[in-house]
């Protein structure tokens, strides 16, 4: 949403999208989990503060986690949407608004399809970075992967075996992730329309 919307003509919502994305891009990974698992309690109204707070293990590290991955990773996302959406020719708007469609309309059917099938190959790098990113989430004390592994030395003193095997896991968890974007990727290919390589071939 935020990456198409800084590609329409509405001058306050590219400059509210351009905000967002420079505020959550340019802060650490590391800090913007602190905050969302120290600050953003204290930002919000006393009763939902004190509600998170008080919320058992592990929720309480779980959902600040995954609201500091999801915004991090929402404003990488955005760029390659504009991207996407601004590497298309100008004329295929101007087509589809000839034919009469709204604005939404050539969002819908004509833009977004084609901007798609162009940033799945990033997107597939988005997914795989969401997962390493998510390590981050140990220091707020949040025993995913990395936390395990760390939680499984210190009990048997096995430091290679554990790290080890988290390794694996995560090697395999991001094989999976390619070869279902791969996938995807042969089957909203349109022949003729994206190369191989990504790029629109010449002449099309």
């Amino acid at each position: 949403m935020v990456g198409t919307l800084r590609t329409t003509p509405l001058a306050w919502a590219v400059r509210l999208g351009n905000l967002y994305v420079e505020i959550f891009r340019n802060i650490p990974l590391i800090v913007q989990m602190f905050l969302w698992f120290f600050v953003m309690p204290e930002l919000v109204p006393e009763a939902l503060g004190d509600w998170i707070k008080q919320m058992p293990p592990p929720w309480g590290s779980y959902v600040p986690a995954v609201l500091c991955l999801g915004v991090f990773t929402s404003v990488r996302i955005a760029e390659q949407v504009r991207a996407g959406i601004n590497s298309l020719p100008r004329g295929q708007r101007m087509a589809a608004i000839a034919m009469g469609l709204t604005e939404a309309e050539a969002y819908r059917y004509v833009i977004l399809p084609q901007a798609l099938r162009i940033i799945l190959p990033p997107l597939t790098s988005e997914f795989m970075n969401v997962i390493k990113n998510s390590s981050v989430a140990l220091t707020i004390g949040l025993l995913e992967l990395t936390g395990r592994a760390r939680a499984m030395q210190e009990f048997s003193f096995r430091v290679f075996e554990a790290f080890a095997t988290a390794t694996v896991i995560y090697l395999l968890t991001n094989l999976v992730v390619v070869l279902l974007m791969r996938a995807l990727e042969r089957k909203v290919r349109v022949p003729g329309l994206i190369a191989a390589g990504g790029a629109p071939q010449a002449g099309h």
